[in-house]
């Protein structure tokens, strides 16, 4: 069976947007036990301003304190120049630029157009000259909340800007929890079509309860590589109603379910994953944690007891 690997990125798109700062101690220890259990990659922190995201604004020192394990990629998200030149120093093993394909949305997220965006972030690519791996998440691609249909051709066109500078991959992201599974499975074939040379991850949020069936009709399209949120933690500021990121522990369980290889220890995940309201102080959307993988069987409930049929059998 296919060989899925899943990117971890709660540290980072979930924490950001959270009311109360996580403190940089938690966020050490979650990123260690999450080492454990499985990852391709974690993307830790984000370089942003401290200004403009005061949640993550330790990210130098959680990126020096995290315990690295062999074979994991501890990924950063990167902003800028000034984000590039601090996350080289953090010893990030890959930078994630991310711009949208709704000017709409760009100018509401990033504050600037995507034509700025795309020239701030070439300068990074060609700053960085293959020093350290790139990866590239366009955000809104299967639909902008403000705009409306973002066209697949116009997704497309952006990919190739950016695999013509030599990135090594890149992030469709369905910000807003637009998609529908159709338009997965037709994204997921021309991306292939095109772009079998890049890594090509799918990034994917539960918005309108869409994103494991989303997830699905990706990977039965061929796509290997997903962004996944411990808890289902996360969400976009433009999407009214925003539930979040699919959550992990979710998605690696109905994968694992259906006999896909995630390499990831679903157990130790889930031990994790019931760490999570305490570490954030509220209940978060992820249900296999609550209500137990599919293979948890239970005692009956107190009263019940065998009763004896007609035929002598038990009813």
């Amino acid at each position: 069976m296919t060989r899925i690997f899943f990117n971890e990125v709660a540290t980072r798109d979930g924490f950001q947007i959270e009311p109360a700062f996580i403190p940089t101690d938690t966020k050490v220890a979650l990123v260690d036990a999450l080492s454990e259990c499985g990852y391709a990659k974690i993307e830790v922190t984000s370089f942003t301003s401290p200004k403009a995201i005061p949640m993550l604004r330790d990210a130098e020192e959680v990126m020096g304190r995290i315990r690295r394990v062999p074979g994991v990629e501890y990924t950063v998200l990167v902003p800028n120049q000034r984000g590039a030149e601090r996350a080289l120093e953090a010893r990030a093993d890959e930078f994630n630029l991310v711009m949208s394909t709704s000017e709409t949305h760009n100018l509401a997220n990033l504050r600037m157009t995507m034509a700025h965006s795309f020239a701030a972030l070439s300068e990074v690519i060609h700053s960085v000259d293959g020093s350290t791996p790139i990866n590239v998440s366009l955000s809104c691609s299967f639909g902008c909340p403000m705009e409306g249909a973002v066209s697949q051709d116009d997704v497309l066109a952006w990919v190739s800007r950016f695999a013509d500078l030599g990135v090594r991959g890149v992030t469709i992201c369905d910000t807003t929890g637009m998609a529908h599974p159709a338009q997965v499975s037709r994204m997921a074939e021309a991306l292939q079509q095109r772009f079998s040379q890049l890594e090509l991850t799918l990034h994917f949020h539960n918005t309108r309860g869409m994103g494991l069936v989303n997830l699905l009709a990706a990977v039965q399209g061929g796509i290997i590589r997903f962004d996944g949120s411990l808890g289902g933690l996360g969400g976009c500021p433009y999407a009214p109603g925003a539930s979040g990121n699919i959550s992990s522990e979710d998605a690696i369980h109905m994968l694992d379910a259906m006999g896909y290889d995630t390499g990831m220890d679903l157990s130790r995940l889930l031990a994790v994953a019931k760490q999570l309201p305490e570490i954030v102080g509220h209940d978060v959307p992820g249900q296999v944690a609550k209500a137990g993988r599919i293979t948890d069987l239970h005692a009956p409930p107190a009263g019940v007891r065998a009763t004896t049929n007609d035929e002598g059998g038990t009813a």
